[in-house]
């Protein structure tokens, strides 16, 4: 990884073995005769041995083992590693990364508001803002968050929310996340941010004064295409409200089966982003090279026009990144048939590599959108992968 900071590498060995105990190691815990993985707890409900007990810890459903449509063991544990991973004071579980998106911005808004989004975010992201939200009288501006100065002018005095997502989906772009902050809270409202595509062990948008944080579990923290969750990290106060309101009372718990699954993923987390970083590296430094690629959008690489931006404000990069081509769509959907190695699916985080071509499913003004997952295989077998699909189709 190139940066300008030659201690960087040695700060960053530091970092991933300091995540590498947060995520791995657990005490003994004598309550379940010393299992390594926490026991799954395949409960609805939790018993008292006396009424003044139920009524104490029906007080603080999120606190207390009442119900596990509120707070269930196995999901806690989930829960409270990956707070201390993303050195925020709470977390709260949801079946998937929409169920912790929506819960989340529904937290801040009511009729009559407004919110400020990136216009790269997440499809289904801006679906629910644009069309859903909108038929409750809550309005959203999209902007190019590249630049404060277009978040500042979107703003209005209704404004409840600044959500971020950085880097972006498609296009891998960025946001001065400190900036954005800073700005949100001297005009009174709050940020929220999506860091699936970093993960807390690349970036920690808390640290850069975000109050509350997102993450698709589905993706790099579980980690083996066998689970669906999401997370939402951030103040105890901001994370206990959404646990007490939207959590309870929409109901997109995650299970405990499920939180079993991604504890086990995310002990070897740091070790898979390691070898996640190096090999998308690796792969997009390559594609940069072939003659039919246009532009790589890879926030890693020093010629993205914001690298400076990224190795500020993150400790290193993920697998997943695009490139623009003026070959046809269709062309391209007959090379990524002729990809061996690369799979053609929409999710990411796992074991396998992915290839899809204008995922968003629009024409793109500058040419043809192809986004590349690189998975843990070798990134050789992967790069004479798409140098033999490239030869096939006469594009080398």
């Amino acid at each position: 990884m190139s940066n300008t900071d030659n201690n960087q590498p040695d700060r960053k060995r530091g970092n991933i073995e300091k995540q590498f105990t947060k995520t791995a190691y657990d005490p003994i815990d004598t309550r379940h005769q010393g299992a390594i993985h926490v026991p799954v707890y395949q409960n609805s409900l939790f018993a008292f041995e006396t009424y003044e007990a139920f009524s104490d810890a029906v007080k603080q459903p999120m606190h207390n083992h009442v119900y596990s449509r509120g707070n269930n063991p196995t999901v806690e544990y989930l829960e409270n590693k990956l707070a201390d991973l993303e050195a925020a004071e709470a977390a709260k579980c949801f079946a998937s990364g929409m169920g912790a998106i929506t819960a989340a911005i529904m937290s801040f808004v009511a009729q009559g508001d407004h919110i400020v989004c990136v216009d790269q975010a997440y499809g289904p992201t801006k679906e629910f803002l644009s069309v859903y939200l909108s038929r409750f009288g809550v309005e959203t501006t999209f902007v190019d968050g590249r630049l404060l100065e277009n978040i500042r002018e979107a703003v209005k005095p209704n404004t409840k929310l600044i959500y971020l997502e950085s880097p972006t989906t498609m296009f891998f772009e960025l946001q001065n996340l400190r900036e954005c902050a800073e700005y949100a809270r001297s005009i009174g409202i709050h940020t929220m941010i999506d860091n699936t595509w970093a993960t807390p062990i690349y970036q920690n948008p808390l640290a850069h004064g975000v109050d509350l944080v997102v993450h698709s579990i589905t993706k790099y923290i579980a980690g083996h295409s066998d689970c669906v969750g999401g997370v939402v990290l951030g103040s105890r106060e901001l994370v206990d409200r959404i646990g007490n309101n939207e959590y309870m009372l929409f109901g997109a718990i995650m299970t405990p089966q499920a939180a079993a699954l991604i504890s086990k993923g995310l002990r070897t987390l740091p070790l898979r982003m390691q070898r996640h970083e190096t090999s998308g590296l690796t792969v997009a430094e390559h594609v940069r090279t072939l003659p039919f690629v246009h532009r790589v959008n890879h926030p890693g690489l020093p010629n993205h026009p914001q690298h400076e931006l990224a190795a500020s404000q993150m400790s290193g990069y993920s697998s997943l990144f695009s490139f623009i081509t003026q070959v046809p769509i269709e062309t391209m959907k007959a090379w990524a048939d002729k990809l061996k190695y690369f799979k053609i699916g929409v999710s990411w985080g796992g074991f396998e590599s992915l290839v899809t071509v204008n995922p968003a499913g629009k024409q793109q003004e500058d040419g043809s959108l192809v986004r590349l997952y690189i998975g843990l295989e070798s990134p050789q077998d992967l790069m004479a992968d798409i140098d033999q699909a490239s030869e096939s189709l006469s594009l080398l």
